[in-house]
Formats: structure tokens, sequence, C-alpha cells
């Protein structure tokens, strides 16, 4: 990387997307799922392996520090839980690492001799303080290159009393094995970055695996993954604590909700119950007038109906007077229209009578007269 390049990274760094306008390299935002969320919080295996003997390549998403920048900046006023995002990435990268560790773990313990308990033991005494060692001497470089130089030393004196340890470890660790199995390289495997790791190395060995870039990688690969988990613990605890205090405020608007309705239901009830009396009494009212009504109903309709039996037995009283009366000129009418009749006809029967006797006379006289006629011819 060239000046100008680093100093555009520098700038893109501080300033973000925007320094040059509105457009970016990559016309892309920090929320976009391309881009990388565990380079944003600084932690992405890819980046802090890079030029290593576990170099994992080119991450497949964006890696752009204007863009970390953006994140940075909006990150104080919004959470957006970009750690859990990259939990899992780390959580999937250690796992894997930690898969290849037990298979080496597994590989050495098929092809090297295997040890009693007691020279196991004392091997990994010897491993120990080896490794304490290593690491002691390459913080003091580090402290000493930042320009501590008292921690320095007295990290310094503390390796040497490590060294003294390791020396009567190893005498103790090489009187309990024979001389052809000592001269044999026992290794183990490292616990933070897999890589192998001698009985036998000496300081700057170690000082240079346990300073090297692959072995603090891992350390910062690790220690971000603890930091991220812890601070998820937190948040989770804190939301529930939350949610238990809501959860407690909830219960007691429950319980004021819970009074206040069965207050409620009570006034309700009393309510419904003076309603109930109202209506049963009125129910009462209606049944009383009705009856009253039926009972003045029912007395009017007999006196209508003595009235009316009343009237019509005078009116058939009257009716039969009147047919009787009828009855009586009817008869009178009958016998007078018979005497009448009677009278008339016996009338007629002198009338016959007498033409009779006068047509017998008239009769009687012709004949005489025609028998005197005859005579006197």
């Amino acid at each position: 990387m060239t000046a100008h390049d680093q100093m555009r990274a520098m700038l893109d760094q501080l300033m973000g997307t925007g320094r040059d306008g509105e457009n970016n390299k990559y016309r892309v935002n920090f929320t976009d799922p391309k881009v990388c969320k565990s380079f944003l919080l600084a932690c992405c295996p890819h980046e802090i392996l890079q030029s290593t003997r576990m170099d994992l390549g080119e991450c497949p998403k964006i890696h752009d520090l204007a863009l970390r920048a953006d994140f940075e900046k909006a990150s104080l006023t919004k959470d957006y839980f970009y750690d859990i995002d990259a939990t899992e990435h780390l959580q999937a990268f250690i796992a894997d690492c930690d898969q290849r560790t037990e298979t080496a773990k597994q590989r050495l313990a098929e092809t090297q001799d295997e040890l009693s308990a007691e020279v196991a033991e004392k091997a990994n005494i010897v491993h120990d303080l080896a490794e304490q060692i290593g690491k002691k001497l390459a913080q003091a470089e580090q402290l000493g290159q930042e320009g501590h130089v008292e921690e320095s030393l007295k990290i310094l004196g503390e390796i040497e009393d490590l060294r003294k340890k390791k020396a009567e470890a190893e005498e103790v660790y090489r009187t309990s094995m024979p001389a052809s199995s000592y001269q044999q390289q026992k290794l183990r495997v490292c616990e933070v970055c897999s890589a192998y790791l001698g009985i036998h190395d000496n300081d700057r060995r170690l000082a240079d695996h346990f300073g090297g870039k692959l072995h603090l990688g891992f350390i910062t690969i690790r220690d971000k993954l603890a930091e991220l988990q812890k601070n998820i613990e937190e948040r989770r605890k804190a939301r529930r604590e939350s949610y238990r205090g809501d959860r407690g405020d909830r219960d007691h608007d429950r319980r004021d909700d819970k009074i206040r309705r069965d207050r409620i239901e009570r006034d309700n009830d009393r309510k419904r119950n003076r309603s109930r009396d109202r209506s049963r009494d009125r129910r009462r009212d209606r049944s009383r007038s009705r009856h009253d009504r039926d009972r003045r109903s029912r007395d009017r309709k007999s006196r209508d109906r003595t009235s009316r039996d009343r009237s019509s037995r005078d009116r058939s009283s009257k009716d039969r007077s009147s047919r009787d009366k009828k009855s009586r000129s009817r008869s009178k009418s009958r016998s007078k229209s018979r005497s009448q009749r009677s009278r008339s006809r016996s009338r007629s029967r002198s009338d016959r009578h007498s033409r009779s006797r006068s047509s017998r006379r008239s009769s009687s006289r012709d004949r005489s007269r025609r028998d005197k006629d005859r005579r006197y011819r």
C-alpha cells in the first residue's frame, strides 16, 4: 500500500464515506447485508489473521474503513445489534479451530509413544513453564518497544525465575525416562491457535510463537468473542430485569385492574339486582293490572251477557206475545174468512137451489105450455 493509499484509508476511517460527498467507493451503506458486520466491530478473522500461516484469504463481504467510521458514529445513537452477528461468526470460526486442535491431539496420540501418567504429568509441567516463559518474553519485548523499560525489566526478572524452574522440571523429566526416549521430540498442541509446540523448543522460538501474529490474532479473536458474549449476556440480563420490572408493574396494574373490575362488577350486580327488583315489581304490577282488567272485563262481559240475556228474554217474550197476537189475529181472520166462506157457500147453495127451483119451475111451465099447445092443435 502506497503512502497515498494509507492517507486515504486514514481519512476514510476518520471522516467516513461522506468526506468526498454522499457517494462512497462501494455505493452501499453499512447496514447493507453485503457489509461484514465483524469488520465493523474490528474482529473479522479474515483481517486479523491476514499474512499468517492460517490466512483465510479475502473476506467475501465488504471491508471499508469509511463504513466502519459511519457505523461507529451511528452506533452512538442507536443499537444495531451487530454484536450478535459478529458473535455467531466468531463462534463458528472458534469452533472450527477447536475441532482442528482436537484432531491434532488425536494425531499426536496415535503417532507418539504413550507415556505413563507420572511421566506425562512431568512433561506437562515442562510445557507449562516453557509456555509461561514464551508469553513473558513476548510481553517484555512488546513493553520495550512501547518504551516501558522498567516494566520490561521486571518481566525479564520473572522470566529468569521461570527458566530456573524449567531447568529443574526438565531434570526431573529426564531422570524419569530412558535416554533414547528422552531424545525424542515430545510435541503438544497449543490450545489457542492449534500450533505444535515441542518440549525441547528454546525460549526464542517459544517467544516468537507466543508473540507472533498468529497466536496474538487468535488471542484477539477469543478475547473479542468473550467480550461480545459478555455484552450480550448483560443486555439479556438487563432485558430480563426490565421485563421483571415491567411484569411487576403489569402485575400491579393487573391487580388494580382486577380490583377495579371487581368493584365495577359489584356495582353492576347491585344495578342488575335493583333493575331485577324493579322489573319484578313492574311485572307484578302489570300482572295485577292485567288481573284487574281481566276481572273488570269478565264482570263487564258477565253484565253484558246478563243484559243480553235479559234483552233476549224480553225480545223473546215480546216476540212470543207478538206471535200470539199475530196467531190470534190470524186465527180470527181465518175464522172470519171461514165464516165468510161458509156464508158465501151457503148463499151460493141457496142461490143454486133457488135457481134450480126457478129453472124447474120455468121448465115445468114450458112443458105445460107445450102440452097445452099440443092439445089445442
